[in-house]
């Protein structure tokens, strides 16, 4: 009984010291180096995102940021509460855009005021545009014999409702909506590439551009990897060298089960994605 227990002990303690050694290393400066935050999937949630770009941010041994981004788009207020977060770091830091795969819609609207962006000639970007995508379960709620009854206070209070059809009047309300959301995106997207906004008007009607294209209608600045995100982040930002490179990695751990946050990290973008569908989104 007593080996168990020295061994258990000697287990803890080492897995102890394991944690406080990466925490240490994270938290002193070894050096200049390039942190690179990723966002991935649909964008739902700044928080984190934001939290890191404000971490990095202080951390005087990081010199430059680089958000790499592999995102379709997603829900409007956190695309451009992470675009006001960007342009708040880029008076202390350089931030740098690395686009993977796809970084579209309000993959593209996060980029936008980056000090570069950097795409492969493959990516898909662009697709500069709004959506609301509504169901209508009306005429199956028919056939099945179930009515709504609707009780409100106001005379739109139930605009959208997938229980019936738009009328012609709700219709324009939203597509007003979603026309002043859009007119946000092309300004944004003007401001921050310095561009003319009836020059990037012609361009906003949902289309997508490949890395290469992008690069000749001036939505990026230079078709390269990774790789060569990196080394422009280190040149940008003064670095001898090759820069070393920081990133924070979400890991799930028996105390997030304590905090009640096991279901969250599983299901949570399931959950997100299918709420979503309901929203204005980028």
């Amino acid at each position: 009984m007593k080996k168990i227990f020295v061994f258990f002990s000697i287990i803890f303690i080492i897995a102890v010291v394991l944690s406080l050694l990466v925490t240490f290393s994270q938290k002193v400066s070894l050096g200049e180096k390039v942190a690179v935050i990723e966002v991935t999937g649909m964008i739902v949630d700044a928080s984190n995102t934001i939290d890191e770009l404000k971490d990095y941010a202080k951390d005087a041994s990081v010199k430059a940021i680089i958000l790499r981004i592999n995102s379709p788009g997603g829900a409007v207020a956190p695309a451009q509460e992470i675009y006001n977060e960007i342009l708040k770091v880029k008076e202390k830091k350089k931030v740098i855009v690395s686009m993977g795969a796809v970084a579209a819609s309000g993959g593209y609207y996060i980029a936008a005021p980056a000090d570069r962006i950097v795409a492969n000639p493959g990516t898909l970007t662009g697709s500069i545009g709004v959506i609301m995508e509504l169901p209508n379960v009306s005429g199956l709620m028919e056939k099945i014999g179930i009515q709504t009854q609707v009780i409100k206070s106001g005379r739109h209070k139930d605009l959208a409702s997938v229980f019936k059809s738009l009328t012609p009047q709700e219709r324009e309300i939203l597509q007003a909506v979603l026309d002043d959301v859009h007119d946000q995106f092309i300004e944004a997207v003007s401001q921050a590439r310095d561009m003319k906004f009836d020059d990037i008007k012609e361009l906003a009607d949902g289309r997508i551009f490949t890395g290469k294209k992008a690069l000749e209608l001036g939505l990026i600045d230079e078709l390269g990897n990774m790789e060569d995100a990196i080394m422009i982040a280190g040149k940008l930002s003064g670095i001898t060298g090759e820069p070393h490179v920081v990133t924070r990695k979400e890991k799930f751990s028996i105390f997030d089960l304590l905090k009640g946050q096991f279901p969250e990290k599983l299901f949570g973008s399931a959950f997100s994605g299918i709420q979503l569908k309901y929203l204005l989104k980028f």
